[in-house]
């Protein structure tokens, strides 16, 4: 696992072959990266799938409302819902999406990401610009690799267990 620098901006995502951590960017996104740690702290993230997941470009995750697959889950209903909380306003940078990186998934309307997003499986330089990138994968990028494909995946992966890494104990 990669040394973590600074727990409070780092998440640890329990996938099925193993742990993911990611950095979050919180210099270059502060309010995608505010609301990521919210919902992990607040368990919202815990068995929620990869809805989304499409071989060469990314995998799509985070519908707190309608992707828990431990809960009430419903496939075909996964990636159309977020969270409670309101949705975030765009947090453009000029840090590009390259593999690994943590993009905020929202509809047309710049302003309305809220709890999902993707990671990119490749460089997907034509998000620049128009995606909110708010962190990136520092160790365990294998694991994303092996997520499975579709959209949605006939029997999609999830995140077993998110959590800010000053949590973890």
């Amino acid at each position: 696992m990669a040394e973590i620098k600074d727990p409070e901006n780092t998440i640890l995502m329990e996938l099925t072959g193993g742990t993911v951590v990611i950095e979050l960017l919180s210099d270059v996104a502060p309010k995608h990266a505010a609301r990521m740690k919210e919902l992990a702290r607040a368990g919202a993230y815990d068995n929620v799938v990869f809805h989304r997941v499409i071989e060469g470009f990314m995998a799509q995750t985070g519908d707190v409302a309608h992707g828990n697959a431990a809960g009430d889950f419903n496939l075909r209903r996964a990636g159309t819902g977020g969270s409670d909380l309101p949705n975030l306003p765009a947090e453009f940078s000029r840090v590009p999406h390259d593999r690994g990186t943590l993009g905020a998934a929202r509809s047309s309307n710049p302003d309305s990401a809220n709890s999902q997003f993707f990671i990119n499986f490749a460089d997907n330089h034509f998000l620049n610009g128009q995606y909110t990138v708010y962190g990136r994968v520092i160790s365990g990028m294998e694991h994303v690799d092996t997520i499975a494909r579709g959209e949605p995946p006939a029997e999609p992966d999830r995140m077993h267990r998110v959590q800010v890494a000053a949590d973890a104990g």
